[in-house]
């Protein structure tokens, strides 16, 4: 996991996300020690008291590392909530609207990307109404970066259309566990895309996983919902891994995009242009297959639990998906992609206990050894990042006792 430093742009010092450094990977804040080694060893050699100012210096810039790690774990821990929350709960709803003769595979898509007016609060009231940061929406958001955002939205929308197609025929349960494929997938982009260095821990996770996929679908004609027929159910199965290839190409795709941007706040309004252009592909569709005047037919006659209850139930699920994407965003930027796709290989787990508890989806052997290989392979992961950040925490130690110690041989020189 890279070593991370969080911080607003230069221009935005009263961001609420303000640090006076830029968010840096390991690699950046090496070249940047590099850069500051010969101003320090100069500054050093010119008088005590100029060490004296250097001690002043570091003490100030360990408040600061203290404060932006802070903020750091905040941001993590509100984003893997979002994504918790969202991600189980929109699980459940769609299969609670599919249920319920909800049948149209355009409205499970579009209400994926429809709460993207939800997003508009974060972006705009910190500066128009709490005055809290100068940095003003969008300023600096390029051309290419419109671009690309509104490419990688209609990708998203897409990527919604195969979700809603393969869980309209699978348990929850089941697509669940075909989801956590995307990781192989992940992987595999992520050393293309981003240069992911291939580890053991990464190598046991992809081959325990595909494992996992492979068991499942060994089984899956014992695994089928009332009146599926096996064509059908074929059909959601590489639906789910069409949508799981997808968004383990977003996930790389989108980590590299957030290297080069300043802040979280740009992530949001990122992720504002990419939910306009995925609803704008759904509405296109829904508008085609006359998907509108479905959701108003399904919502009076068609769905048995009362129209009251259909609209909650659309409205439910356009909040939980956004929390659900704006969490998956959030943890790519703060980590990276791998780190993100693991998060949500995690979560699984839960979606999977959510389908048997709440519908009472089958849990038989095949899926038992295949949960299992799924969370030995993601806690192989995890050991493998405990141990490579416990490495960097050493050697990070190590190296600033080193420049303790020559800051207090400093006045020696003189």
């Amino acid at each position: 996991m890279d070593v991370l430093v969080h911080a607003s742009p230069p221009n935005s010092p009263k961001s609420h996300l303000y640090s006076p450094s830029a968010l840096k990977t390991k690699n950046n804040i090496e070249t940047i020690q590099e850069q500051q080694k010969p101003d320090q060893d100069s500054s050093s050699s010119q008088s005590p008291g100029i060490t004296m100012s250097n001690d002043s210096n570091i003490s100030v810039q360990e408040d600061q590392k203290a404060r932006t790690n802070k903020r750091y774990i905040f941001l993590l821990v509100i984003n893997y909530s979002f994504l918790f929350v969202g991600s189980l709960s929109s699980s459940l709803l769609s299969k609670f609207y599919f249920n319920h003769q909800g049948s149209s595979r355009w409205v499970s898509t579009w209400v994926q990307s429809a709460g993207f007016p939800l997003l508009l609060f974060p972006i705009y009231l910190p500066f128009y109404v709490f005055k809290c940061t100068d940095r003003r929406p969008f300023s600096l958001f390029t051309p290419k970066l419109l671009i690309l955002s509104i490419f990688i939205g209609l990708m998203l929308g897409l990527n919604n259309l195969l979700f809603s197609w393969g869980n309209s025929y699978l348990p929850v349960s089941t697509s669940s566990l075909l989801l956590s494929s995307q990781l192989v997938f992940n992987l595999i982009l992520s050393v293309i895309i981003v240069k992911q260095k291939i580890t053991f821990q990464n190598f046991n996770c992809v081959i325990l996983l595909t494992l996992s996929s492979v068991l499942l679908a060994l089984g899956s004609s014992h695994d089928k919902s009332q009146g599926l027929t096996r064509a059908k159910y074929f059909l959601g199965f590489l639906s789910t891994i069409g949508a799981g290839l997808l968004f383990a190409l977003y996930l790389p795709v989108m980590e590299k995009i957030y290297r080069r941007i300043y802040c979280y706040e740009m992530v949001v309004e990122m992720q504002l242009v990419m939910e306009i252009a995925a609803t704008a592909l759904a509405t296109m569709g829904m508008a085609s297959a006359g998907g509108f005047s479905e959701m108003k037919r399904e919502s009076q006659v068609k769905f048995d639990k009362g129209e009251r209850v259909y609209w909650i139930t659309v409205f439910a699920n356009v909040v939980t998906w956004q929390l659900c994407f704006m969490g998956t965003a959030g943890m790519v930027f703060l980590t990276s992609s791998l780190t993100g796709g693991i998060c949500m290989t995690a979560l699984l787990a839960m979606n999977v206990l959510g389908g048997v508890v709440v519908y009472g989806d089958e849990f038989g052997g095949v899926k038992v050894v295949s949960t299992v290989l799924c969370g030995w392979g993601f806690c192989s992961y995890v050991h493998g990042l405990y141990l490579k950040v416990k490495e960097e925490k050493e050697m990070e130690n190590k190296n600033h006792g080193m420049e303790m110690a020559h800051h207090a041989v400093a006045p020696n020189n003189v």
